[in-house]
């Protein structure tokens, strides 16, 4: 790595080039690179040389092309009661030994509240086809853990990062029209379609951080690269493709003790009954949500119905921003019965796998495995 490259986020020019990498390059392109370099304002040789340098100093984690996969698998938030003493046994067998599990993260209350027993959670997918019920219960038998609790997404209000450019957000920003609910509805892809998604989903290595990075995929592949953008071009019209990222390492520091972020929140909203997609929407326009949700909590966690990420470097300004959506809702005639924030703690977070392939493989190395 060339130590004259400046490689924080904080840096005036990788600051431009995240602003629009990190959730604004929607959808696939053939020349994605080229996309952030016009949209930000930056010589394409820059915004090379600086994502590669930043991948190599391991700010960002990695580069990849991100799927809907809410279209394309099973999925649910889970939280999981694990007795302390094998709390962090089974955020590591989660992190490191299934790759179903994409978000996994130790959360806490600030007092002790309706589903405070649940300290682990996890985002989980599974291949259309199969059942979250049944890996959840091979989990529940390999990490010791005593109960959980699924909880699919009826409908996505905010799906995003953009740490950068939501650093400078005021309590209250919004946008000007409430969030669009996205379903959740699987499609179905042919087996070329499949072959090109898995080889397109991978994150790029420091050698695909080019001008064309999709050749190295369309070999793998095995098809041309005018074929393997077509099909991938087709599905993104079928709305599987999400977008084309830069992902930062927002949680641990950086080599120089830079932080992208320190706390992130998950909220909790309980709302009437038949308003669900109503609050949703009004949660999820505003800009400092990177996650919005419909999920029933059930009561377990007090009839809630409406969940939401937001990350900050302050609690206090975190706090700030949940207490302008409170005021929001409350001004729109919104009742809520019940809210309050899981912090998040140690955390690890990876994609998901949805190869079927890959499912049936794990459960038979694990079908004899006991915690």
């Amino acid at each position: 790595m060339n130590a004259t490259i400046p490689i924080e986020h904080t840096d005036s020019i990788n600051a431009k080039i995240l602003a629009v990498s990190e959730d604004l390059i929607v959808g696939f392109h053939r020349q994605p690179f080229h996309v952030i370099a016009r949209q930000a304002g930056v010589p394409l040789e820059t915004v090379l040389e600086r994502i590669h340098a930043m991948v190599e100093a391991r700010v960002i984690r990695r580069v990849r092309q991100t799927l809907l996969s809410t279209k394309l698998a099973h999925g649910a938030l889970v939280a999981w009661k694990v007795p302390e003493e094998k709390l962090n046994a089974a955020f590591d067998f989660m992190s490191l030994n299934d790759p179903f599990s994409g978000h996994v993260v130790i959360r806490s209350t600030d007092t002790e509240v309706s589903g405070s027993g649940y300290r682990l959670w996890t985002t989980l997918k599974v291949p259309v086809g199969e059942s979250l019920d049944f890996h959840a219960k091979a989990l529940l038998r390999l990490t010791g853990a005593t109960e959980y609790l699924l909880m699919p997404a009826h409908g996505v209000f905010a799906l995003g990062v953009g740490h950068v450019r939501r650093k400078t957000l005021e309590p209250g920003d919004k946008s000007d029209e409430p969030a669009v609910m996205m379903t959740t509805v699987p499609v179905e892809l042919t087996a070329e379609e499949w072959k090109v998604l898995l080889a397109l989903k991978e994150e790029l290595t420091l050698d695909e951080i080019v001008e064309n990075p999709w050749q190295s995929r369309a070999d793998l592949a095995g098809v041309s690269i005018e074929r393997f953008c077509e099909v991938a071009e087709t599905l993104n019209a079928k709305k599987v493709i999400g977008r084309f990222s830069t992902f930062l390492e927002h949680v641990k520091p950086s080599s120089t003790g830079e932080r992208v972020t320190r706390f992130n929140g998950l909220f909790h909203w309980a709302v009437p009954k038949g308003r669900e997609m109503e609050a949703g929407a009004e949660v999820g326009r505003h800009f400092c949500m990177t996650h919005c949700y419909w999920r029933e909590g059930g009561t377990q966690f007090a009839g809630v119905n409406i969940m939401g990420v937001m990350h900050g470097t302050e609690k206090s300004r975190v706090m700030e921003h949940k207490a302008a959506i409170d005021r929001h809702l409350d001004a729109i005639g919104l009742p809520v019965s019940y809210t309050n924030v899981f912090w998040g703690g140690r955390s690890e977070i990876k994609p998901s796998e949805i190869s079927p392939k890959v499912f049936a493989e794990w459960h038979a190395r694990h079908a004899s495995t006991e915690a």
